[in-house]
């Protein structure tokens, strides 16, 4: 069984789509119509821009979108998925990949994901932190005796999990996981604390956004970062991705739970190739490649 996994923000890079616009006219009409629907040119600025412009949130999250998006029109036919998962703002593009949403309102969510997350950015002091080489167990606990805000955000792969919340509980919180053993815990160079509470303010406004918009029932199971379970139902679909922004991203759970339901290759669509060196760590024996286009 093949498994389709849609990265977040963080694999973008410089001139992203640009290979897929120069070999497939029919890709030109999508570029325009994303620019339209966006209202700025984010064609330009993913084939020309510059890191600096790339790293920008509100760029950053429709540019990996359209990106993940223009592949799978690429793959057409060959692109059937039994199931699909995405990280973080990747979550978006797999519900594309398996017909929950149509591209054109999976990008308007995305988009409005995205200024309302760099709001809530801005309204608060929130950073991220990666710790390396402790147990889950351990992170957890010491989250929860730091004083303040501070929460597991992403469950990367075994031994590396990304904390989130107010500045100093998880600088403290850093502190405390190095003495008890963390290989490293690392301040993130990020713009806030995505996957806390301090995400509340743009949860609310993308819930808004959410109950407008039809979710279809998906043609394949997709494994959705709250549960990291294969979910089939449009409204549980819908709820969870309410959820996300101030929940853990189950991203190991969710691999392992593809792999014991039949997974035997995973293909990342998308910039980048960050979640096949994850996948690779959850399951060192498991295929990961990228299809072709």
């Amino acid at each position: 069984m093949k498994a389709y996994i849609f990265p977040g923000q963080g694999s973008q890079h410089r001139e992203m789509g640009y290979d897929l616009y120069k070999k497939y006219d029919y890709l030109k009409d999508f570029f325009s119509v994303s620019n339209e629907i966006l209202g700025f040119n984010i064609s330009q600025l993913m084939f020309e821009g510059s890191d600096d412009e790339l790293k920008q949130t509100q760029v950053t999250q429709p540019a990996i979108f359209i990106h993940s998006v223009a592949m799978i029109k690429v793959l057409g036919e060959s692109f059937k998925p039994d199931m699909v998962a995405g990280h973080s703002l990747g979550e978006f593009s797999a519900l594309v990949g398996c017909k929950v949403l149509s591209f054109e309102d999976g990008l308007k969510l995305v988009s409005e994901r995205a200024l309302a997350m760099q709001e809530a950015c801005e309204k608060t002091d929130g950073t991220m932190a990666a710790v390396l080489g402790l147990e889950n167990a351990i992170v957890e606990q010491t989250c929860d005796d730091i004083k303040g805000t501070v929460v597991p955000a992403n469950y990367n792969c075994p031994g590396q999990i990304v904390i989130s919340g107010e500045t100093k509980s998880v600088t403290d919180c850093c502190e405390k996981l190095k003495s008890q053993g963390a290989r490293r815990a690392i301040i993130l160079p990020v713009s806030g604390a995505f996957h806390s509470s301090l995400m509340e303010s743009a949860k609310v406004k993308l819930t808004d956004a959410i109950k407008q918009i039809d979710f279809n029932e998906p043609i394949c199971p997709i494994y959705q970062n709250v549960s990291g379970k294969p979910e089939v139902k449009a409204d549980i679909i819908k709820s969870n991705l309410i959820s996300q922004l101030t929940s853990s991203v189950k991203w190991t759970q969710s691999v392992e739970n593809m792999i014991h339901q039949g997974a035997k290759e995973f293909l990342e669509i998308g910039p980048g190739n960050v979640l096949q060196g994850l996948v690779k760590k959850i399951s060192r024996d498991t295929p990961t490649g990228k299809p072709s286009v």
